[in-house]
């Protein structure tokens, strides 16, 4: 539509891409990742990438949970046979044990 002008700025991120800066000076930051391990009680396996999680979440500083597949039907149904599962950023990334390189890869990529 002629005489029409566009408020919004011509080179704008999208916002699940960036973040406030933490300094307060308004600058955007690039979005960190947030891990999901869904184990099960009595989860040998679990507990082991419990402890790699943790550790390499640390380092890298990324936010990390836990989540239990036998308290929700859809996330049993959907992950029940193949705990521990990891999730980065709510996708599936890899399951029954940590392939460390590939997890650093993906959180720092």
């Amino acid at each position: 539509m002629r005489g029409t002008k566009s408020t919004k700025p011509a080179c704008q991120l999208p916002p699940e891409l960036t973040k406030p800066g933490r300094n307060g000076s308004g600058r955007l930051t690039p979005m960190k990742h947030e891990v999901t391990l869904l184990v099960r009680a009595q989860c040998h396996a679990c507990a082991a990438a419990r402890a790699d999680i943790a550790r390499i979440c640390a380092e890298l500083d990324v936010g990390w949970h836990t989540s239990d597949v036998d308290a929700d039907p859809e996330l049993r149904a959907e992950y029940g046979d193949r705990v521990p599962v990891i999730l980065i950023d709510g996708r599936e990334h890899g399951f029954w044990a940590v392939e460390e390189p590939r997890l650093r890869a993906a959180l720092t990529g």
